[in-house]
């Protein structure tokens, strides 16, 4: 699928832009500090039922998983606004991440929504894939089932597909999806 590149604020085939946030344990991450590896970046928020749904059904953390077995890295960007009753405080996000079995490298907190508009995160979830050279190569949904209760281990995951075209040296062959979920919850 591909879609006009104006859709989009970050553009696949180009350098992914180098975000900077604090994760829910207070360390400074850069994705510039994953140089040289593959990066999956998932635009979350627990409440949202898409998100809910690919965590319950343990898609999402054995994705994680097996990603990380390949040296993959993941980072979970919250962009929830503080005055969001989904927003969660570090406490909470790293009590969330124990109950979910969430194994990713870092969930960083951007409840300020910088690292959310820099990307242009529409949805939660959104899912941006990042080759070993900083270039972005997937923008998009995670999978071809647009809803809260499917059984996510059935669906076609663009995500894991993207990855493991990179894994196998192969050029992604869907790199733009329309992601579909509930919408990211910045501040007004």
């Amino acid at each position: 699928m591909a879609f006009a590149a104006s859709t989009f604020a970050v553009e696949v085939g180009k350098p992914a832009p180098d975000l900077t946030g604090t994760d829910i344990n207070g360390k400074t991450v850069h994705l510039s500090d994953f140089k040289g590896k593959i990066v999956v970046i998932e635009s979350y928020n627990s409440d949202c039922p898409f998100c809910n749904n690919h965590y319950k059904t343990g898609a999402m953390p054995e994705l994680q998983k097996d990603f990380a077995t390949n040296g993959v890295a993941w980072l979970i960007v919250n962009s929830v606004n503080p005055n969001h009753p989904s927003h969660r405080t570090h406490a909470q996000a790293q009590a969330e991440m124990k109950d979910k079995n969430i194994t990713a490298n870092a969930w960083i907190d951007d409840s300020d929504g910088k690292i959310g508009h820099l990307y242009d995160m529409q949805t939660t979830p959104q899912m941006f894939v990042i080759n070993k050279d900083g270039t972005l190569v997937y923008d998009g949904a995670i999978d071809d089932k647009a809803d809260p209760f499917h059984n996510p281990k059935t669906a076609r995951n663009y995500v894991k597909e993207a990855v493991n075209d990179l894994l196998t040296g192969k050029p992604v062959e869907v790199s733009q999806t329309k992601s579909y979920g509930c919408s990211v919850k910045y501040a007004e």
